[in-house]
């Protein structure tokens, strides 16, 4: 029976373990593994025996990718990491989400430049996927700030949703075998046309099991004041599809700002959802006071959940993929900063705790129950 709460926490300088028992009153810390390397993605995979994955993004020494057998005792490299054929001319940059797939040991993989890999052996060799990393879009996609990355990767069923910044959402009904641009309604404030086919700066996408054909968005938003080429586009930074994907809608207003990174949603509940928003020109929090945002009517309307969280003078930010949810009946998010601190909002967000306070800028956190 699961009775552990697992926190795996990518940071500049390596990959961090923590875990709790389910009450979650103190959280054990173990790491850095990989120490002095960033990670920017990590798996917690509670298929049968529970795995731990980690990438290991070395600008000198290259790309690798870790995987824990002893519920982060200890880490070990796979006997591969993804990796372009030679002939391609791209070259492996970074390694921005790792999901599990269909199968015990199948495993997904977004890297930088965009593209998709597959492993069939819990990341011992890796397969490009051609339908998107050959997509006849693919060398036209331009990086965001953050580099050129695939960062999201959602599975149901035969239909794969990927984010990439910059290039927007795609989507493959045949599962994964072929993609297509799915972006109406999806805006670009720093492109000439506010609705272009592909080129968006999704920052992330989530969903929810009991609502399959609804998704929601974190995108590029802070473009409200925008005097440049086609004028302001206001509340473009949040949005929700209730047709797969196929066509998306703002659910912004209400926000400080429809500027941020990550996106979740309650795991017991499809209306719930987290939004963290940010100052668009300095990617910090509004005022210098830090709050997640909640709306439980899926998007219509806003709350503000800050109680226990910095109250001034708090500039940090929380990155993409650093922020998380567990799946308890009375669930916990989880957040980290770029200052190294690493919350915990308990009850749904409504009281705030820091875990601990002096980690390394902290990337990536993902929690499962083990």
């Amino acid at each position: 029976m699961a009775d552990r709460v697992m926190l795996t926490i990518g940071t500049k300088k390596g990959v961090f373990v923590a875990d709790a028992a389910k009450p979650r009153r103190s959280f054990a810390l173990r790491g850095p593994f990989g120490p002095g390397v960033p990670v920017y993605s990590t798996l917690i995979d509670t298929r049968g025996t529970p795995r731990l994955y980690a990438s290991s993004c070395n600008p000198f020494f290259g790309m690798k990718v870790l995987r824990s057998t002893d519920m982060g005792k200890s880490f070990k490299e796979t006997k591969s990491a993804p990796a372009f054929p030679k002939e391609d001319g791209r070259a492996l940059a970074n390694i921005w989400s790792l999901e599990a797939g269909s199968g015990k040991k199948d495993l997904w993989c977004g890297v930088e430049p965009s593209s998709l890999f597959r492993s069939h052996d819990g990341g011992d060799s890796w397969d490009l996927v051609p339908g998107i990393s050959n997509h006849e879009h693919a060398r036209k996609w331009q990086p965001g700030n953050g580099g050129l990355c695939m960062h999201t990767i959602i599975r149901d069923g035969n239909r794969v949703h990927l984010g990439i910044s910059t290039g927007g959402h795609y989507l493959s009904e045949d599962g994964g075998e072929t993609f297509r641009a799915s972006n109406q309604g999806v805006g670009a404030g720093f492109a000439p046309d506010p609705y272009p086919e592909f080129g968006q700066c999704v920052h992330k996408i989530a969903r929810h099991p009991d609502a399959p054909g609804r998704l929601y968005m974190q995108n590029h938003g802070g473009w409200a004041e925008w005097t440049g080429p086609g004028g302001p586009r206001p509340d473009i930074g949040v949005l929700r599809s209730d047709d797969y994907g196929h066509s998306w809608r703002s659910i912004a207003k209400g926000l400080p700002s429809d500027f941020g990174f990550p996106i979740l949603v309650h795991p017991q509940d499809a209306d719930t959802v987290y939004v963290m928003p940010l100052e668009p020109a300095t990617r910090s929090c509004p005022g210098g006071a830090p709050a997640v945002w909640r709306s439980e009517n899926g998007g219509e309307s806003w709350s503000r959940l800050a109680r226990g969280l910095p109250k001034k003078q708090s500039y940090f930010t929380v990155l993409r993929d650093a922020m998380d949810i567990d799946r308890l009946k009375a669930p916990a998010l989880y957040f980290g900063t770029t200052t190294g601190q690493l919350w915990i909002g308990r009850e749904g967000g409504e009281q705030w705790e820091c875990l601990f306070d002096s980690l390394p800028p902290i990337h990536n956190v993902k929690v499962a129950v083990v």
